[in-house]
């Protein structure tokens, strides 16, 4: 196995797209450790993101925020000004794994884990969130939603690696918020989530976004729950649309951690308790 701590991003992607064998890119290591531990992975060579000055700023500017690849959650909560604006996203964050983990574990290794269950994506899809791709020769960018494509699989192609996440800028009354249900207290993964964003304009919701986690091979984006409450003020009638709209998304799987039909159930209820506690932070009243 081989080790390299490159300096650069376009270094990072040139190391990974020359490698024959199995390259993985190192973060937190919270996730690739645990599956080397356990044999589920041998890489021929691990790339060690955390040396990459890009990969560890946190830029709130005028066209939005731009939060690093190797950023960890620890640092994502300590940031007030993040937190203030974005706060379900780092909420989010906040829920992976203990208090030592959150020292270790990135947002963007959570996305690029790829688990139907992954608390950050949820929160990062319904901000409108992008992430920054950098390959050998060029660099894109991609909505979240896109980069995951199944359980353990995402669109980056061969040498590619996320240098950061990009949130947009927040304009005039705003607020999201993201909710997950677990069968323990703390420190499990989710049986369902939610996570909502949206902004108002003379009280009324305006634009929404609304994205379900845990309820499908990928967090699902659900246009028709942000249409229920876009012209609204959260009325019993917009949430209860809402909550309908989020269960008729579900496409889950039946297990010992829950039902279809209970996690159908629960997705259409974290769906309108998200959207209330979001319409809240952005200043509104019913």
């Amino acid at each position: 196995m081989r080790y390299e701590a490159p300096t650069t991003t376009k270094e990072a992607a040139t190391l990974l797209a020359k490698e024959n064998g199995e390259a993985c890119v190192l973060a937190g290591g919270t996730d690739l450790l645990v599956r080397m531990k356990m044999g589920l992975s041998e890489p021929d060579l691990i790339v060690d993101i955390k040396h990459i000055p890009a990969m560890q700023e946190i830029k709130i500017s005028a066209s939005g925020t731009k939060i690093g690849a190797a950023v960890s959650g620890t640092r994502l909560g300590d940031n007030k000004a993040l937190k203030k604006a974005w706060p379900g996203v780092v909420e989010a964050t906040n829920l992976i794994g203990s208090d030592q983990v959150q020292g270790r574990c990135t947002m963007v290794g959570n996305l690029c884990n790829a688990s139907p269950a992954a608390d950050s994506v949820p929160a990062m899809i319904a901000a409108g969130a992008k992430a920054v791709v950098v390959g050998p020769k060029k660099r894109r960018t991609v909505t979240v939603e896109n980069i995951v494509t199944g359980p353990g699989q995402t669109s980056l192609e061969k040498g590619e690696v996320i240098e950061s996440i990009t949130l947009p800028k927040r304009s005039g009354k705003s607020g999201d918020a993201y909710l997950r249900f677990i069968p323990r207290t703390e420190m499990d993964i989710a049986v369902v989530s939610a996570g909502v964003n949206l902004t108002l304009e003379k009280g009324v919701v305006k634009t929404a976004r609304v994205c379900l986690g845990a309820v499908a091979p990928t967090a699902v984006l659900v246009p028709d729950a942000a249409k229920a409450i876009i012209g609204t003020k959260l009325d019993k009638a917009a949430l209860e649309s809402l909550a309908a709209a989020c269960s008729a998304a579900c496409n889950p799987i039946d297990d010992k951690r829950g039902t279809v039909e209970y996690r159908t159930k629960v997705a259409g209820v974290l769906g309108r308790r998200a959207a209330e506690i979001a319409f809240k932070r952005a200043g509104g009243s019913k």
